[in-house]
Parts: C-alpha cells; structure tokens; sequence
C-alpha cells in the first residue's frame, strides 16, 4: 500500500544561498548531516554513507535525480542489501527575509517491514536533523 509521503516545513533565519550550501557543500553536509565521502548537486551523482541504530549498521545508496540551483534537490534513498527504494527532496522558498525549506521523503512503505524503517523512525531522524543539526549549524 502506498502511503502518503513524509513532509516536513521548517523556516530558518538564514538566507536561502546559505542553507543550499548547507544542503549541497559536502564540507558543510559533513558538520551537520552525515560523514559523506563525497557530494555534488549534480543529476548523475552516486553517493552512500553508513548510519547506525540500535538494530546495526545501515549503508545508504543515493543517486542525486533532480537540482534547481539553489532551491531543489533530489536523490534517490535505499540501502545496500536490502529492498526498497524512496526519494528524498529538500526545496528552498525566501522566507521573510530566511528560508522556508521544505522535505519530503516519499516512498517508506518499500523498505522491510522492521522498526528502522517505519514512518516513525523516519520521522524521528528528520526531527533531529531539521529541527536541531542544520539549524544549530546555520547559527554558527
């Protein structure tokens, strides 16, 4: 069954360029998001990154498959060995003088029926990573 997919709004007080770079600088990403090896917002762009529950150790494979320079961008989310496919899109909008972003993460109800990957625990690491890491980060 599909379901609808996972959006999240968070408004930031920071211009929009600023919070690209964040998206999209590896150097930047790197401080905030995950340990990538590599990044670039480029259609094309293969990328992975290991993330750890309580459960284990989860390689991430992603394929960047949509950029508008500087509000856009969308990759591809799966992981190694294991069923399911989603697609993560992160979109800037000039806020007020900030940046109203806005995530949608669609697709969850391809992965295994486990609890790493249920719509909580997507929520759950989304929260974390919006509403604390990039903000914490922007304000640097």
């Amino acid at each position: 069954m599909i379901q609808k997919p996972l959006v999240m709004e968070r408004a930031y007080k920071a211009p929009p360029q600023k919070v690209w770079q964040a998206i999209t600088d590896v150097e930047q990403m790197r401080q905030w998001y995950f340990g990538l090896d590599d990044f670039k917002p480029q259609v094309g762009f293969k990328f992975k990154f290991a993330g750890e529950s309580d459960c284990g150790e989860y390689m991430h494979l992603c394929e960047v498959t949509e950029v508008e320079p500087g509000s856009k961008i969308t990759y591809s989310w799966s992981y190694e060995g294991l069923p399911g496919m989603s697609y993560v899109t992160w979109e800037l909008f000039p806020d007020e003088g900030g940046t109203l972003l806005v995530l949608t993460h669609k697709g969850l109800e391809s992965f295994p029926d486990h609890k790493d990957f249920t719509r909580d625990s997507f929520t759950g690491g989304w929260t974390y990573f919006l509403n604390e890491a990039l903000p914490n980060f922007l304000e640097k």
